[in-house]
């Protein structure tokens, strides 16, 4: 019995086909947009997640801000000493892997008759280990050239493919500004930052060549950040406490006045950003999810048009001794059989959003097979839902009425 519902039900939509795909619009759409809004929030999620991690683990990032004077006006940014870099370093000592000044400047860099406008960062002798960053082609720096004027440095890779194309960029010479430098390394690609910067578009120098060399102030006061990679297991709240304090102490900052610096920890931006994607996911999905109401409603009209349609079709079945029970069955399948194949359509064309946006966005792509059931579930209960009226209306034809109608 069920078996002939079905083939019944299927064989109408196939009489009525565009009014069939114009009923399942509504269930389309919202099947699409629930399925495709939550794969590309995860595949967001998955991609933050992955170029925050790729700065390092447990890492914090100490950056200068706008500080204020005694008038509460505010006097611009102070960039950090290497005093404040050492004094800090004493003071959290026991609970850092690594700590790292970092000095940038943008300046061309310049290699036969090809250059590129490019950041060059001036690091410190543990910035690689702290920022979780790896030289894939030559070397890494001696620990003797942070100590000295040394004319080397690294690339990473979109500077590579700008210069060099398929030359090898090792022991080549590169202008940078008017400084001469050899690249001794090619760094591991980094891809998008968390902020949509290109992570490999940099040229790395030891800080001491870069504030002799690069910066034109020569000077030890411009570094503009502070890495800190934390041990295993450290609360990276306490030591956010405790840099607060060295660096307020040392800068004479006084109570109620507001900090010239702020420090970002990577894993409450990651928490923070997480979160935020998962309310936003929640909330798009809530929306789509009024377009699969609207799909049910629009089911519901079908079926009673449908009901109206063939009310003469439905007296004959009882006549012949269909029950009540058989014909409720009947519509309502056509329901069901509507609505869930509109959630296939639906499905298939999230998977289509899916590809394009994470296409365009260059993101990983993620297909949350979970998502797709409970969207197709849902489908299955609006078409119960919606088809049950129409369905319960037809079993109550009386078989007399039903064959006199016209």
């Amino acid at each position: 019995m069920i078996w002939n519902a079905f083939v019944i039900a299927f064989r109408q939509i196939s009489r009525n086909f565009l009014r069939s795909i114009l009923t399942m619009l509504g269930i389309i759409i919202g099947v699409a947009s629930v399925v495709s809004m939550v794969n590309f929030g995860k595949a967001t999620t998955l991609n933050i997640t992955k170029n925050i991690s790729a700065l390092g683990s447990n890492l914090l990032i100490v950056m200068p801000s706008r500080a204020l004077d005694s008038r509460g006006v505010s006097i611009g940014k102070k960039q950090f000493s290497q005093k404040e870099v050492d004094f800090l370093r004493s003071r959290i000592q026991g609970d850092i892997a690594y700590l790292s000044p970092l000095s940038s400047t943008n300046a061309l860099v310049q290699y036969g008759s090809k250059n590129v406008m490019t950041t060059i960062n001036g690091i410190g002798e543990e910035y690689l280990n702290a920022t979780n960053s790896q030289v894939q082609e030559g070397r890494e720096f001696e620990s003797g050239e942070f100590h000295s004027i040394s004319r080397i440095c690294l690339i990473g890779e979109s500077v590579r493919k700008e210069l060099y194309k398929e030359q090898n960029p090792l022991g080549s010479n590169l202008k940078v500004g008017n400084f001469i430098c050899e690249v001794v390394g090619v760094l591991k690609p980094k891809g998008q930052g968390a902020m949509g910067q290109d992570q490999d578009d940099v040229v790395l120098v030891p800080i001491k060549t870069f504030n002799s060399q690069i910066n034109s102030n020569a000077s030890l006061n411009n570094i503009k950040r502070i890495f800190v990679s934390l041990k295993d297991g450290v609360d990276s709240t306490n030591v956010v406490s405790k840099i607060t304090e060295a660096l307020r102490e040392i800068r004479n900052v006084q109570g109620g006045q507001k900090d010239p610096f702020e420090v970002m920890d990577t894993k409450e931006i990651l928490k923070t950003i997480s979160s935020t994607n998962q309310m936003m996911t929640i909330f798009i999905t809530a929306i789509a999810g009024i377009s699969l109401l609207v799909g049910g409603i629009g089911i519901m009209n079908i079926m009673l048009v449908s009901v109206t349609e063939r009310t003469k079709e439905i007296g004959i079945r009882i006549a012949i001794g269909a029950t009540g029970g058989e014909v409720l069955l009947q519509f309502l399948v056509e329901a069901v059989v509507l609505s869930f194949l509109g959630g296939v359509l639906g499905v298939l064309f999230a998977v289509g959003v899916s590809l394009g946006l994470i296409k365009y966005f260059d993101m990983p792509f993620v297909f949350d097979f979970e998502i797709v059931l409970y969207a197709l579930a849902f489908s299955v209960f609006i078409g119960i839902l919606f088809g049950y009226l129409p369905a319960r209306r037809a079993s109550k034809l009386n078989p007399i009425d039903a064959l006199r109608h016209e």
